[in-house]
């Protein structure tokens, strides 16, 4: 299957879990061991450019966390990055260099690369989201399926069984979901594609794309 692949999705020079995704074939492979990952960098980091407010948190000294947001455990806040009013990272949220993680957005088993932006009514769980991806206000990713099985990424006729029961969105490189869009359980989109505002989305978008109105897909000029 095309465009699912880590390698197909991500330049991973923009994430400190470049390794660790490096290890594995498909992102959502990834997300069973993430919160261990993160401990283990975690403790790592050099206590010259990361405060650690309480126990495996770690937050570079240069990112501005509002006093309303609350940090689970573990995470890591990367350098130069925003995390605003009332924000909720419930835990096993890696987030990047200069990324926004806004009001009231919600994180929970994600990895942010650098640059992502979640800046408005976000939720983002069970997803990894690429390099320079942005949320628009008010778009999530939908992570468990209605009826409780297991996760299948579709792309037309083809289907991979992951065998897990919470996967939320693959968000490719430079990826920009419009206002208002939920991206279902096994969502994977492709490098340098837009969504349209409102969008209901599923299975495998390629990359190079636009999502339009009614779930049509056609290739960007």
């Amino acid at each position: 299957m095309n465009n699912v692949k880590i390698s197909d999705l991500y330049d991973l020079s923009h994430t400190a879990a470049g390794t660790f995704l490096h290890r594995y074939t498909y992102p959502w492979e990834a997300l069973k061991e993430l919160s261990s990952f993160i401990i283990e960098l975690g403790n790592t980091l050099s206590q010259d450019e990361y405060d650690s407010p309480s126990a495996n948190v770690w937050v570079h000294k240069t990112a501005k966390v509002f006093p309303s947001a609350y940090l689970g455990s573990p995470c890591i806040i990367g350098p130069n990055t925003e995390v605003r009013h009332c924000a909720f990272i419930r835990g096993s949220a890696l987030v990047g260099a200069n990324c926004v993680v806004g009001n009231s957005v919600e994180l929970k088993n994600v990895i942010l690369f650098d640059n992502v932006q979640t800046p408005h009514y976000n939720y983002v769980g069970d997803s990894i989201l690429g390099y320079k991806s942005h949320m628009g206000a008010g778009s999530i990713t939908s992570n468990v399926k209605s009826d409780k099985t297991n996760v299948v990424i579709k792309s037309g006729d083809e289907k991979i069984e992951t065998g897990i029961k919470k996967i939320g969105a693959m968000l490719g490189d430079f990826v920009e979901v419009g206002c208002n869009s939920v991206l279902n359980p096994g969502t994977v989109i492709g490098r340098n594609t837009n969504i349209y505002p409102t969008s209901c989305v599923r299975g495998v978008v390629p990359s190079d794309s636009i999502w339009k109105t009614g779930g049509v897909i056609a290739a960007k000029n």
